[in-house]
């Protein structure tokens, strides 16, 4: 075995996850906090809350890559 999957290393796999995967995932969370706050008729405070609540956490992540660039990190 040459230590690859669907032709990639598995460096290249896991930053492909990283960037992508969980971008998607976070994207996927965002609409179903959308769709909670809609099934709940939250009104638009409620709707903010639970973003700010529930999303709250995306912020860091995203940030990461923008200090990640700032600092000129790879």
């Amino acid at each position: 075995m040459n230590g690859k999957i669907f032709g990639l290393t598995d460096t290249q796999l896991t930053d492909l996850g990283l960037s992508y995967g969980v971008g998607a995932f976070m994207l996927l969370m965002l609409f179903i906090i959308g769709h909670l706050a809609w099934e709940s008729k939250a009104g638009k405070f409620g709707t903010f809350a639970l973003f700010l609540g529930l999303a709250f956490g995306f912020v860091g992540y995203i940030a990461k890559y923008f200090i990640r660039f700032k600092l000129g990190i790879h």
